[in-house]
C-alpha cells in the first residue's frame, strides 16, 4: 500500500525579535517591523494547514536568546494549538539561541508537539506514515562537538529523517557551532536531513536529501531574498518533491546600480525609480528594505558625494511616493499580491568614480598630479595592523576604539577600527572626498 504525505521544514524562526537598521528611520512603522518574524511564522502556520502537512519540523532557534516576554511563549503555544486542532504534529529540536532562552525551559507546550533531548539522541516513531524522526537539541549555547555522530543508524524499513542544528562543515557568518561532515550525515542512511542554522537557503544533497531551509523573515542587509521553509512530498517512502514556499512579510534587497557614463543626476533619478518599481514586481506585494549602492564612473560622481545628505532624502522620497505608508506582506506563494508595497531605502552608498578627465589629472606631473596618485595608492594590507611599520597608526586608533560605545563593535553591522577591511573601505570614501574637493580647487583656480 502507498503512503503519500507532505511535510514543512522550518528553521530560525526568532520570534518577536527586530529588523536590524530600519527602526531609526524616520517614518517607519516600528510597531509592523517589530513583529514581522511573528506575522511570518503566521504564514508558516496558514501554510501547513493549507497544504494539509502530516507534521512540521523546526530546526532550532525558535526564540532569540534570553527573552523574557512570556508573550512571545504564549504567542507560539497559540501557533501550535491552531496545528493542533488540524491534527498536524511538530516536531522541534532546541537551537544555540534557544539554549539562552527561560521561555524554553518553563513553557508548557500542548500534546501534538514534541520537544527532543538536549542529553542524547531520541527518536520518535510515526506509525501511521512509518516515518522515523531523529533529533537533539542544545543544551548550552555554545555546543562545539559532532552531536550527529551519536545518531542512530537508519531503520530500513521506515522513512527516516534526522533533525538537527548545526553549521555543518562551516559558513561564513556563522559560529562553528555542532560541527558535522556531509559524508557523516549520509553514513546514517536517512532519506531527509533537516538541517537548521544557517540562515540562507541551501540544498547541500539531493542523495540524500540534505536541506537548510534558511530562516523564515530576513533580518537585516546580509539576508536578502525570499525567506520561508521547505515543503517536502513523500511518496512510497521516497522524496518526489522538495520546494521553497516564501514566508517572509518584508524583504530584504541589496542592489549595485551601474550608472557609468550617465551626463545628469535626472538620469541616475530615473533608473533608480526603474529598480524601485521592478523591486516591487519582485516582491510581490510585500514590503522591501533596500541598500543602494551606486557604482561606475559617471560625470555626476563629484555632485553625488557633495550633495549626499540631499540625494538620500530625494530616494527616499521617491521610494515613499512609490509605496504605501504601511507593511503589506499577507501574500503567500502562488497568492495574489497587494500592490500595497513600502519602500524603505535603508542605506544609500556612493562607490562611483571620477571619469576620464580625473585620470588625466592623476597624470599630471604637477603637484596635485603626485598628491592625488599618493591618495589613490593608499591601501592598507590584511594584516598591517599586527605589523612594526603601523604601530603609529595602531596607537592613533587603540584610543579611539575604546571611545566608542560597545553595541558598535558588535551585532549584525560592527564598526570596528581595528578591522583592515574596514579601514580600507572607509579609505575609499576619504581617497574619493579629498580627490573630489582637490579637483575642485584646481578648476576654481
Amino acid at each position: 500500500m502507498q503512503t503519500l504525505f507532505k511535510f514543512i521544514h522550518a528553521a530560525d524562526i526568532h520570534l518577536d525579535s527586530s529588523l536590524y537598521g530600519l527602526e531609526r528611520y524616520e517614518g517607519a512603522p516600528v510597531d509592523d517591523i517589530r513583529s514581522a518574524a511573528r506575522r511570518a511564522f503566521n504564514n508558516l502556520i496558514e501554510l501547513a494547514i493549507t497544504e494539509e502537512v502530516s507534521f512540521v519540523l523546526l530546526a532550532g532557534d525558535l526564540y532569540d536568546g534570553d527573552w523574557k516576554d512570556y508573550n512571545t511563549g504564549l504567542f507560539f503555544v497559540e501557533c501550535m494549538n491552531r496545528l493542533a486542532i488540524a491534527e498536524i504534529k511538530v516536531f522541534i529540536v532546541a537551537g544555540n539561541h534557544d539554549a539562552a532562552s527561560q521561555i524554553t525551559k518553563h513553557l508548557k507546550l500542548p500534546a501534538n508537539v514534541t520537544m527532543f533531548s538536549t542529553k542524547k539522541p531520541e527518536k520518535v516513531h510515526i506509525e501511521p506514515l512509518n516515518v522515523t524522526i531523529y533529533g537533539q537539541g542544545f543544551a548550552t549555547r555554545a555546543v562545539t562537538e559532532d552531536i550527529s555522530q551519536a545518531y542512530p543508524q537508519a531503520d530500513p524499513h521506515s522513512f527516516n529523517i534526522g533533525l538537527l542544528h548545526t553549521c555543518l562543515d562551516g559558513k561564513p557568518g556563522h559560529e562553528p557551532y555542532a560541527p558535522c561532515s556531509i559524508d557523516g550525515l549520509k553514513s546514517k542512511a536517512y532519506q531527509y536531513w533537516a538541517l537548521g542554522h544557517i540562515h540562507k537557503r541551501e540544498v547541500v544533497s539531493k542523495e540524500p536529501w540534505i536541506v537548510f531551509p534558511g530562516n523564515i523573515q530576513g533580518r537585516h542587509i546580509r539576508e536578502t531574498g525570499a525567506k520561508g521553509c521547505t515543503l517536502v512530498t513523500v511518496n512510497n517512502q521516497e522524496v518526489t518533491q522538495v520546494e521553497h514556499r516564501s514566508l517572509d512579510v518584508m524583504r530584504w534587497y541589496r542592489y549595485e546600480l551601474d550608472i557609468s557614463d550617465k551626463e545628469n543626476p535626472d538620469e541616475i533619478y530615473t533608473m533608480v525609480e526603474e529598480l524601485f518599481q521592478s523591486s516591487i514586481e519582485s516582491a510581490q506585494g510585500r514590503s522591501i528594505a533596500l541598500r543602494l549602492i551606486l557604482t561606475g564612473s559617471c560625470a555626476a560622481h563629484s555632485q553625488l558625494n557633495r550633495e549626499y545628505e540631499h540625494w538620500l532624502q530625494e530616494f527616499r522620497g521617491l521610494a515613499n511616493s512609490l509605496g504605501s505608508s504601511s507593511l503589506g506582506g499577507n501574500t503567500l506563494d502562488g497568492g495574489t499580491p497587494d500592490n500595497n508595497s513600502a519602500i524603505w531605502l535603508e542605506k544609500l552608498s556612493i562607490k562611483t568614480t571620477q571619469p576620464a578627465s580625473a585620470e588625466e589629472i592623476l597624470a599630471r606631473q604637477d603637484a596635485l598630479g603626485g598628491l592625488l596618485r599618493t591618495i589613490n595608492n593608499l591601501e592598507i594590507a590584511e594584516h598591517s595592523l599586527s605589523e612594526y611599520k603601523s604601530e603609529e597608526l595602531l596607537n592613533e586608533l587603540i584610543p579611539l576604539r575604546k571611545k566608542l560605545p560597545p553595541e558598535m563593535l558588535t551585532g549584525e553591522d560592527p564598526y570596528d577600527p581595528l578591522q583592515s577591511a574596514l579601514l580600507n573601505d572607509s579609505l575609499e570614501e576619504i581617497k574619493e572626498l579629498l580627490v573630489n574637493r582637490l579637483l575642485r580647487s584646481d578648476q576654481d583656480n
